[in-house]
């Protein structure tokens, strides 16, 4: 692994992308008329979901060096490829630039960066050993890029975008539980107390399930209320056929395998989902 690869890899890429696409989305649902006109906007708000994300990964991967040290040896800090105190300083510039691009942005984008920061630091350092407080702190992150893009071309949250930010916090809460199977020998190790540690896999497995599904109903308003196109229809069942089987997988067998599988899944699946809330202002 080159070193430059192993600092991209320490941003989790698919993430951050995805996040900072997360933005943008959030500026076409508030806004789909006129948001081309906000190219600058538009280029800032993604830079800050890309490096804020980015910035949170390392964090992330920095305090969980040992527990990852267990479970997934082959990422860069616990491999080798990049030093701890590396990982801390990369982080540290990323955060610099996303929190600059947030407040170049608005008042309003620059203040929520920062709260969405503060949220972020605390789940990494703190929060994670509370289990479901700690995944609801992560969900929280994952659906403020929506109301972020709002913000930033039309200075307010409209309210199909508070929606959409709730599908993606039911959903990510699922994920973010799933994980917890995926990593519960690692996690137990070190005391964070997710509900696999605390519960067991059968149990977890059944509240992934429970946000999968919930998320899944609530794709169903913005079709029903008429605020989206129909192709927001073709995306959004793939991304629901996908949640609803790995749902199905993961309560037939929450072994720490197939967790580990579908939470990879599941990021393509949420990838279809950001298209499909696209698709659906056209």
């Amino acid at each position: 692994m080159s070193r430059l690869g192993a600092y991209v890899r320490l941003m989790r890429p698919l993430n951050a992308v995805m996040m900072g696409f997360a933005v943008i989305v959030g500026a076409f649902l508030s806004n789909r008329t006129e948001v081309l006109t906000f190219p600058r906007e538009l280029l800032l708000g993604f830079i800050t979901g890309l490096t804020l994300t980015g910035a949170s990964m390392a964090i992330n991967d920095y305090y969980d060096r040992e527990i990852d040290a267990i479970n997934e040896p082959s990422r860069p800090i616990p491999s080798g490829a990049v030093k701890p105190k590396n990982a801390l300083a990369f982080a540290s510039l990323l955060t610099l630039i996303g929190v600059a691009a947030a407040f170049l942005t608005n008042l309003s984008c620059g203040l929520t960066a920062t709260v969405a920061w503060i949220i972020m630091a605390t789940y990494v350092t703190v929060g994670k050993r509370t289990g479901l407080p700690g995944n609801f702190m992560v969900s929280a992150c994952v659906a403020v890029p929506f109301i972020y893009g709002s913000l930033a071309v039309t200075g307010k949250v409209t309210s199909n975008v508070i929606l959409f930010a709730a599908m993606a916090f039911l959903s990510n809460t699922g994920r973010e539980v799933n994980k917890g199977i995926a990593d519960v020998a690692g996690d137990k190790a070190r005391g964070v107390q997710t509900l696999a540690v605390r519960f067991g896999s059968k149990p977890a497995a059944a509240l992934a399930a429970f946000f999968y599904s919930s998320a899944i109903l609530l794709s169903v308003l913005p079709v029903a209320w008429r605020i989206v196109s129909v192709w927001f229809i073709p995306f959004v069942a793939v991304t629901n056929f996908g949640l609803a089987f790995s749902s199905i997988s993961l309560l037939k067998n929450p072994s720490r395998e197939n967790a580990r599988k579908i939470k990879n899944a599941v990021l393509i699946f949420f990838l279809f989902g950001l298209l499909g809330f696209v698709a659906g202002t056209f």
